[in-house]
């Protein structure tokens, strides 16, 4: 084999190993920045579930301190724990925030409240308070039950 041929051959390896290398240098990076912006995301998510968590706890202890009604308490909690532990809902005691809810949720809130006639909003208020005395003694023992439930990761 000729000199320059061979020469011509250890040129094209170097080459082809130069650009192999570049190649995987660059994969190594996108792997390395995909990697980031998985632990970025799961710390987000791990920091908005904590913030859930304690916002269930926070409305639990208002109702244990009749801070708050019962019905708006049950529709923010079941709301929380649709994204935290929906399977609680469906257990005794949880499961009275998921009957509440169930038995008010068509009622006008906010604006719509606000845009609703008077006397359908207070014949509402009194199908509203009607459940809340139904199920109050309920609702505070999971309202106790969920401040001291230890939420898995």
């Amino acid at each position: 084999m000729p000199p320059w041929l061979q020469w011509t051959l250890i040129i094209a390896g170097l080459l082809a190993i130069a650009l192999l290398v570049a190649f995987i240098g660059r994969q190594f990076r996108a792997l390395r920045d995909s990697r980031r912006r998985q632990e970025k995301a799961e710390s987000f998510q791990k920091e908005r579930r904590d913030s859930m968590i304690e916002s269930i706890r926070v409305l639990a202890m208002a109702v244990e301190e009749n801070q708050v009604e019962y019905s708006e308490a049950c529709l923010r909690i079941k709301g929380l724990l649709d994204h935290v532990a929906p399977e609680l809902l469906d257990q005794s005691p949880f499961r009275v925030f998921q009957e509440v809810h169930d038995q008010i949720q068509h009622m006008p809130t906010h604006r719509a409240r606000q845009e609703t006639d008077a006397r359908f909003v207070e014949k509402m208020d009194r199908e509203r308070l009607t459940v809340e005395k139904e199920h109050a003694d309920a609702i505070r023992r999971a309202a106790t039950a969920i401040r001291h439930h230890p939420f898995q990761a």
